[in-house]
């Protein structure tokens, strides 16, 4: 079997402090065998894109790419950026990672295996899928209980049995992300669960994965209230279109792509 082209993606807001350490902590073992390894900065108010470019040049790594779009395009948004990037290079799989370190690049061969192997269409680093381990992580009490009151309701709307649906760490076979409106989804938040209903909808395979939880000094943009009831509104129109049988989402404008939107190097 032919080796899928992997591309890593780093979403990156803001992030200096952190972003340069995400990057080396790739494993080796995944940078060797990746293609590229791309970071997109959503128009940071810091210097987290020269941080990157700084590190990319100071050690002559050409299979990373640092790119910055000119205006911010929102948590969503800049995902739509990086899947079509990922599209218009030809690469097979994606895998999403946060610029801030929340979510361990060390984990990456262990998550990747499901997508190499042709088993998943989506593997999803779960936070939830060992009893305890997130709180042991850190994970503030307050976001646990609102993590589980809201996949509870979630599973219950979506008719799928997820331990959870709001870790950022996904992983993608481009092939299922060609065959997803994700340039109709919404820029914020809640795109990260509109894009699992999408590929619920389609049954496609979604494959969790145990992932180690840890919260240090980076920062939460997101809010919290107004997320979650984008997330059940998400999810109740999901509920109700699965009953209809059918599958609408609301549009939105073009995507963004990098060579329109954003400056690279």
């Amino acid at each position: 079997m032919t080796k899928p082209k992997i591309g890593i993606f780093i979403i990156a807001y803001n992030a200096v402090n952190h972003l340069i350490k995400t990057i080396s902590r790739i494993p080796k073992e995944t940078f060797d065998e990746v293609h590229e390894i791309f970071v997109i900065d959503d128009c940071s108010k810091d210097n987290s894109y020269y941080a990157a470019l700084g590190y990319k040049h100071e050690h002559h790594i050409e299979k990373l790419t640092i790119h910055r779009n000119e205006t911010n395009q929102g948590y969503g948004g800049n995902q739509k950026v990086g899947y079509q990037y990922a599209i218009d290079r030809g690469l097979d799989v994606v895998a999403l990672v946060h610029g801030d370190g929340q979510y361990a690049p060390e984990a990456l061969p262990f998550l990747l295996e499901p997508l190499v192997k042709g088993e998943a269409d989506m593997v999803f680093g779960s936070r939830m899928s060992e009893k305890g381990r997130a709180l042991q992580g850190g994970m503030p009490m307050y976001k646990y209980l609102g993590n589980r009151v809201l996949t509870t309701v979630q599973n219950r709307l979506s008719g799928l049995n997820l331990s959870e649906y709001h870790s950022g760490y996904r992983l993608y076979s481009v092939d299922a992300l060609k065959k997803v409106p994700f340039q109709s989804f919404t820029n914020t938040w809640h795109f990260d669960t509109q894009i699992i209903l999408a590929l619920a909808e389609r049954e496609m395979r979604i494959v969790e994965r145990p992932i180690p939880t840890y919260y240090g000094d980076e920062i939460c943009h997101v809010n919290g209230i107004p997320y979650a009831m984008h997330c059940l509104l998400t999810s109740y129109q999901f509920y109700r279109n699965r009953k209809r049988k059918i599958m609408t989402y609301p549009g939105l404008v073009d995507i963004p792509r990098i060579k329109d939107n954003a400056v690279s190097s």
